[in-house]
């Protein structure tokens, strides 16, 4: 007598959900200050991310024990990154430095467990792929276009659509404020 087992329903499996993990800490970590753009696709394993001096990082998702990778060549603060995680509603746990210090686990919802493995890509102005501040800026202002926005939110979208768009022309002060507010915006 064989068994047969009902069709898995995707839209219920939280092994189908984890193919969204990696988007998910790119969003965390773009709420982040000391992040200025982050990049994560659904079934990717490895999330991308540049921090406010131009270094470029990448996380890689693992599910088996910790490599014998050499260590960073310098600090990292992978409390901010862990915390940035941690404050997105996905994870309920984000410890860095476990088990060394170019490492965080965290916890899904879902019970998934990751090793996330911290590795150097240098120089942000280096890199073609990532994303820039002025895309993460854009994105944010079609998100909330995309949202039904009241009119001050449409006119605040319109503004940092402005504000990428003319992103080599502005000052710093203006930049960051720009990606303060596109940080800030709920969707």
């Amino acid at each position: 007598m064989s068994t047969e087992f009902p069709a898995i329903d995707r839209d219920k499996s939280p092994l189908a959900d984890a193919d969204r993990d990696a988007v998910r800490i790119a969003e965390a970590l773009r709420h982040s200050p000391r992040i200025v753009a982050a990049d994560g696709y659904p079934g990717d394993d490895v999330v991308t991310f540049t921090t406010v001096s131009g270094m470029g990082f990448s996380l890689t998702l693992h599910d088996a024990e910790p490599t014998e990778d050499d260590l960073l060549p310098e600090p990292v603060l992978t409390e901010a990154l862990a915390a940035a995680i941690l404050n997105h509603p996905a994870f309920v746990t984000a410890d860095a430095d476990s088990p060394r210090e170019d490492t965080i686990t965290v916890q899904t919802r879902n019970g998934i467990r990751y090793l996330l493995a911290l590795g150097v890509h240098g120089d942000a102005n280096d890199q073609e792929e990532s994303s820039t501040p002025a895309a993460d800026i854009a994105l944010a202002a079609d998100r909330l276009l995309a949202s039904d926005p009241l009119d001050s939110e449409r006119a605040t979208a319109e503004l940092l659509n402005y504000v990428a768009a003319t992103w080599e022309k502005q000052d710093v002060p203006l930049r960051q404020h720009a990606q303060a507010v596109a940080r800030s915006l709920t969707f």
